[in-house]
Parts: structure tokens; sequence; C-alpha cells
């Protein structure tokens, strides 16, 4: 491969914030090798950092130190690349030697994000779960609105089948993007796993009428596909449940209320998802669960 093409790859890596790691580490030494990055201008320190990543990634620390020193005589006061400094050492040394090094970092500019974040993730990965909250707590007090925080506060939650203070941080989430289904869907699954039935079967119901958008006119003749589906199934075993024992719909901690009709919302889901397989003959790979999913369907 040439030089000029192995730039043109890894520029189109970096423009799809794709990692490829290995691929990365291949193309990006033929260009270190034949100084290629030298001709890029300012781009040449993205493509340094880029492949600084995907050499740790792959162990190849010899190449990673190779463009932190080329990064560290160009930008020495960066935060940018001390981030990186602390992934490299995060490799190779023992973790307390790298929370030290971000609490140090942190304490000279206590609003550093990039490092505050490494930290939270440092910790839980080291099993400092406690302490991840903790951090993660405080990084959201300060940035309240970052999505990709409350979503990481909701799975470590989740991990620790803490369902309902998962369903709290995704509900900050919902606030912030309240127009994106994934996260609602999310929260309708949490909501299911945490015992609130009328809570969950709400909001799947919203993931329903969110990304449910065939033109065709009527409702009957659409077909559900992709979320929608699996919105569907969540609301098929909401009211499933609901049917066969009522209190289940009466017990919510968000005091959500359920449906009038439960077995009429039952029926609809029903048919949405026989309609949803019975069309995948045209559609592709759902045809393979068919069977299996109109015997579930059947069932009282």
């Amino acid at each position: 491969m040439s030089v000029h093409s192995a730039l043109q790859e890894l520029a189109r890596y970096r423009s799809q914030n794709k990692r490829a790691s290995q691929e990365t580490l291949e193309k990006g030494i033929l260009v270190l090798k034949k100084n290629g990055h030298k001709k890029m201008g300012d781009e040449s320190w993205d493509l340094l950092e880029q492949l600084a990543l995907a050499a740790i990634d792959v162990g190849r620390l010899d190449v990673a130190d190779q463009c932190l020193k080329q990064l560290s005589d160009k930008f020495p006061q960066s935060p940018r690349v001390d981030c990186l400094r602390g992934i490299r050492m995060e490799a190779s040394a023992p973790p307390e030697d790298a929370l030290r090094y971000y609490d140090e970092l942190l304490e000279a500019d206590a609003i550093n994000v990039a490092i505050w974040k490494r930290k939270i993730v440092l910790l839980r990965r080291t099993g400092q779960v406690e302490k991840a909250v903790v951090e993660l707590s405080q990084y959201l007090d300060t940035f309240y609105t970052d999505v990709e925080g409350w979503l990481e506060l909701a799975d470590i939650y989740a991990s620790c089948n803490q369902y309902e203070y998962s369903l709290q941080a995704l509900s900050h989430t919902l606030l912030l993007v309240p127009q994106n289904p994934v996260y609602v869907l999310q929260s309708a699954e949490t909501a299911y796993t945490a015992g609130d039935l009328p809570l969950s079967l709400k909001m799947f119901l919203t993931v329903v009428d969110m990304s449910d958008n065939d033109d065709s006119g009527s409702f009957a003749e659409s077909t559900p596909l992709g979320i929608t589906v699996r919105a569907w199934y969540g609301v098929k075993l909401c009211t499933d449940r609901m049917s066969r024992d009522a209190r289940v719909a009466t017990m919510s901690a968000s005091s959500t209320l359920p449906p009038k009709d439960i077995d009429l919302v039952n029926e609809l889901a029903t048919e949405r998802l026989r309609v949803a397989y019975s069309s995948a003959g045209q559609k592709g790979d759902m045809a393979c669960g068919r069977d299996v999913v109109f015997r579930w369907v059947a069932c009282p």
C-alpha cells in the first residue's frame, strides 16, 4: 500500500470515528516510516493521536511512545496530550499510579473533563465501583448536560442490579434528549426489570409512537420495523404479565396508571408482531424467527 492510500484510509477512519486499531497501526507505521505525516500540516497531530491510541490498544507501546514524544514536544501543556499520556500509563503502570497522575492533573485543573472521565473509567475498570459512582455523581453535578455521563451512571447501577437508581439516571437523559427513542426504549426495559410495569408499558408505547414513521396512511397496513418491533415485544410482555396478575398493574413506584383495557393493548401488540413477522419474507432476517414468535404470541 502506498503512503497516500494509507493516509486516505486513516483519514476515513477518523471521519467515521472508527477505531480499527490493528488496521490503523499497520497503516500508521507505514506512514511514520516514510515520514508521510510531516507533509500533512496540522492534520499530522490528529494522525499521531489516532496512531498512539491504536498502538496502545494492540500493545505496541513503543509506537505509542514515539507518537507521544512528538505530540508532547509540540503541545507541552495540552490537556489532550495529558489524557493520552494517562491512557499510556494505564497500559503498563499499576492503576494506582495512573489514578495518582489523574488526581495531580485535577488538582491543577478541577474541571478538566477528559481527565475526570478517564479517572472514572479507571475506577470502574479496577472494581472500585462505589468510588466511580461518587466521582461520576460529582462530575454530573458540574456538567449536568453530559448525556454520556448519565448513561454511564445508569449502566453502573444496572450492572449492580440497582435498577431503580439506573432508571433515575436515565430520567435525566430523557430530560436532556427527549427526542431519542433509543433512550426511551432503554428506560422502558430498565423499568420492566425494576418491576414498574405500568411505567414500562407507557414508555414502550411512547417508543412505538416515536419510531413508527410509516407513511402508508393506514396504521393497519403499516409494518413495524427495527426498534418499533422491539417496543412491541415490550408491550406484549408487560400486558401478558398484567393480564395474568392484576396486582402488578398497581405496583408502580412511579405511581403510573395502567391503560384502562390491558387486554385490548395486548391484542394490538400481538397483531403488530404478527404483521412484523408475516412481512418478514420481504424484509430479510426476521423470517428466521417467524415460527417461534407465532407460537409465543399464540400462548394464552
